[in-house]
């Protein structure tokens, strides 16, 4: 296949603009959302109760490969993978069970709104993995929340970017 033709068939995909940065662009929040949320069920598992205490280890898990699945991603896509932070800043105080299973259920939330966009950005194949990580974020905040919502990964944006009057977010915020 000649090199323009390759190119018209990602373009057909969705899978590039005319520069060629908005899979990897996307691909990059995926991951750096990914390492906020690695970061975070941290936080989760050092305050949940013992009952719910396999859920944040098993979501834990899940984003931790889905982190490293999207390291190579980039990679993949010619990028420089983004480094996590130190450390992030927590939407809330977490000093206990309840606030630690709303922390996952937000986790959760923001990770749908990523992978929605790479959804948007990405090429077939990707975005049909983007589209499982979707789901598989809304159905872990039901999970925590007790309920959902009819649009995961777009209403919980909308409501969440509302208040804050900020249009940067802090690098190193959840």
């Amino acid at each position: 296949m000649s090199t323009r033709t390759a190119h018209q068939a990602k373009k057909r995909d969705g899978a590039e603009d005319a520069d060629g940065t908005d899979e990897l662009t996307a691909v990059q929040a995926a991951l750096a959302a990914e390492h906020a949320a690695v970061y975070g069920y941290g936080v989760v598992g050092g305050r949940i109760a013992a009952a719910r205490r396999k859920e944040a280890m098993a979501a834990y898990d899940a984003h931790r490969a889905r982190r490293d699945a999207l390291h190579r991603e980039v990679r993949d896509l010619g990028g420089a993978p983004q480094a996590a932070a130190a450390a992030y800043e927590l939407p809330f105080p977490v000093p206990d069970a309840a606030a630690a299973v709303r922390l996952a259920a937000e986790l959760e939330d923001r990770l749908a709104a990523v992978y929605a966009d790479l959804v948007r950005a990405g090429g077939r194949a990707r975005r049909r993995e983007a589209a499982g990580a979707l789901r598989e974020a809304a159905v872990r905040a039901v999970r925590w929340r007790g309920g959902g919502v009819a649009f995961p990964g777009l209403v919980e944006r909308a409501a969440a970017a509302a208040p804050s009057g900020s249009e940067d977010a802090s690098a190193g915020a959840l």
